[in-house]
């Protein structure tokens, strides 16, 4: 069933799932927003202004050569007005339209910001692609070029491109001011261009003594500090909110609010660092590219508390300390995180060229902050980002203790990461469905497996692919078919109410997890079940044995006689023969061939779907924005809780 973010229904179940805190405080904004539609003040007169945060001396001595390479040839290309935003390329940012997609070729409307449609793209185009653009970046790239090279085109094409945005982008008008998170990290970046443009003669002419600038930043901080995200919505979006905030008000401490937004911004950083984080230190969302988001947005505001001496709660850089371990817990060999839940490619702080690994760059950087542990994996690339961030962040390590080995089982999370030899990596779902009520970036993926043989995806997790505008994709790459699990009665284990609403949610737990056992030559058992399919359970066992480099996966359906679809979505490198029910694969890997064999459940009906669209199946999404053909094998068929159905894939040595 597709379901609009518009409609009266989609209000309805909406409010369903907000408390009475929440619903008054909506009421409270909606006056708001409707008594500032008519009072716009200007803002506060400043004079004397001056801008601090400055890196300190010898911190771009620490560039790496080969990320400063990386980051001028990515400066390069945007000053060519070269760039691609979720997979459509763009030749126009030399003089750019900032409410203009090109994914659908329509402009966004003009008139005040809480009217505008943003979530209906007829009206207003894919709004991921007008909105990105003014994230603003691509500008902190190219003044971090400027800052290495000190080549003035740099920073005179930033100075174009902000003016140009704030001219055409009045406060309170507009797409650009319809949500938080985009003002936000809008925010990080303006700190980030200011200080990256210090040595440049125009940046104070740029920002501290513009009228323009100065009436934008104070705009942004009085929007962030009158509109919080709230309650079931309180998940990475108040995070990138309260990042921003508190960033601005430290850099830009030059308004009589400044210090009271600091503040402020400051409690909540803190409150919503630690609600959207489980104590072992996975993100509640369960959506891996989110625990990027908050780790980079956490420490792009714990750099600016150092900066400014601002004293931040100890339970700041816990939480980051805990994110950044775990996060070396659940890398595959190559660094390759869990494909899990919604990713939309969002970044905290951009200062790096393309051919830049997020995660190792993140690793580095809690290498350089908190130091390493002996099982972290080594890092080998190199980046821009972390000497900035580590020569503003005070390198301290919290009094807490840390895990002496790897983490394999994460309890609160549902997460376990059976491994084995060469390079085998499966990651088992046994978690909550998402975070707070809604829910919002979590998929139908109950009891899933990813399985990856040295970093390249085997049974994969297909990805999000989009948000808005196309919900016929929305609702498959987040469905359970879209997932390696097992489907009964055509629908999902969780009822979904809209693109980012859950109705009712599937609740796992896990019964064994034993990710050990392989490592000494023997096997490594998991077991989890949850109950989405009331009356039924559904209930898998995997088990991976070293010796003979073979997982086996086990579903039970205990329950009444129910119609079955049991799915496993193959990697984009994976070319696949059926046979029966026996899959014969092969894929190629540092130019060496590689093969493993998938034997499925011989009482389902087997058949291969390569690239479909009606409805779609047999699709991966790399990133956001892109698809591209696979491979999924779907076994038809009916448990009757008499026997389950054993799949095996092994390994060829």
């Amino acid at each position: 069933m597709t379901v609009s973010s518009g409609s009266a229904g989609w209000y309805l179940r909406r409010l369903s799932r907000m408390g009475p805190r929440e619903v008054g405080g909506r009421v409270g904004d909606a006056v708001r927003r409707r008594r500032w539609r008519s009072a716009r003040p200007d803002g506060p007169s400043v004079t004397g202004a001056r801008f601090t945060a400055v890196l300190p001396a010898d911190t771009l001595a620490a560039v790496p050569p080969d990320a400063a390479k990386r980051l001028i040839a990515e400066a390069d290309r945007l000053m060519a007005g070269q760039a691609e935003f979720f997979g459509v390329v763009r030749d126009d940012l030399v003089d750019p339209d900032w409410w203009y997609d090109p994914k659908t070729g329509r402009r966004a409307p003009w008139g005040y910001a809480f009217d505008v449609p943003y979530r209906n793209e007829e009206a207003v185009g894919d709004i991921k692609q007008i909105w990105e653009l003014s994230r603003h970046q691509y500008l902190t790239v190219l003044a971090a070029a400027y800052a290495i090279t000190e080549d003035e085109r740099y920073a005179e094409r930033v100075a174009e491109h902000l003016r140009s945005w704030w001219a055409a982008n009045a406060p309170l008008r507009g797409v650009h001011w319809t949500s938080g998170i985009e003002l936000g990290i809008r925010l990080v970046s303006w700190v980030w261009i200011r200080r990256l443009l210090d040595g440049w003669p125009g940046a104070a002419g740029l920002f501290e003594d513009n009228p323009a600038a100065l009436r934008q930043i104070w705009h942004h901080q009085r929007w962030l500090a009158a509109f919080p995200s709230r309650g079931s919505s309180a998940n990475n979006h108040i995070v990138a909110e309260a990042a921003g905030q508190f960033a601005a008000a430290c850099a830009f401490e030059w308004f009589p609010s400044s210090a009271r937004w600091r503040a402020d911004a400051l409690r909540l950083l803190e409150q919503h660092l630690r609600s959207n984080t489980f104590g072992s230190g996975l993100n509640r969302e369960l959506a891996t590219e989110y625990h990027g988001l908050v780790l980079e947005l956490g420490l792009a505001a714990l750099a600016e508390a150092d900066a400014a001496d601002v004293p931040v709660p100890a339970s700041i850089r816990l939480v980051l300390l805990r994110m950044t371990d775990a996060l070396a817990a659940v890398v595959d060999n190559r660094l390759r995180p869990p494909r899990q839940g919604d990713a939309d490619d969002g970044y905290g702080l951009v200062v790096d060229g393309a051919g830049t690994d997020r995660w190792g760059s993140l690793l580095a950087t809690g290498d350089a902050v908190f130091g390493r542990l002996a099982w972290w994996p080594t890092v080998i690339g190199t980046d821009v980002r972390t000497p900035l961030l580590a020569g503003l962040i005070r390198p301290t390590t919290p009094a807490v203790s840390r895990p002496e080995s790897r983490p394999a089982h994460f309890a609160d999370a549902g997460m376990t990461i059976l491994r084995g030899p060469a390079e085998i990596w499966c990651r088992c779902d046994g978690g909550p469905h998402g975070f707070l009520s809604i829910a919002a970036h979590a998929h139908a993926d109950a009891l899933s497996v990813e399985v990856r043989h040295d970093g390249v995806d085997v049974l994969a997790d297909p990805g999000t692919f989009c948000y808005h505008g196309q919900p016929e994709w929305r609702q498959y790459f987040r469905s359970t078919l879209g997932h390696n699990t097992l489907q009964l009665d055509g629908g999902d284990q969780s009822v979904s109410g809209g693109p980012f609403l859950w109705t009712r949610h599937a609740r796992s737990r896990v019964l064994v997890a034993d990710p050990s056992g392989a490592s000494d030559g023997g096997t490594a058992r998991w077991c989890a079940e949850h109950d989405g399919y009331q009356p039924s359970v559904h209930r898998r066992r995997v088990e991976l044995t070293a010796a003979s480099q073979e997982l086996r996966v086990v579903d039970e359906v205990r329950g009444p006689r129910r119609a079955v679809r049991l799915a496993f979505h193959l990697g984009p490198a994976i070319a696949a023969e059926l046979v029966g029910n026996r899959a014969e694969l092969t894929w190629t890997r540092d130019g060496e061939d590689r093969s493993a064999a998938l034997d499925l459940p011989g009482q389902l009906c087997w058949r291969a779907h390569r690239g479909e669209s009606d409805p779609p199946l047999g699709w991966y999404s790399a990133g956001f924005g892109r698809k591209e053909p696979t491979t999924t094998l779907v076994g038809t068929g009916f448990a009757d809780g008499t026997e389950g159905f054993t799949t095996v894939l092994r390994f060829h040595g």
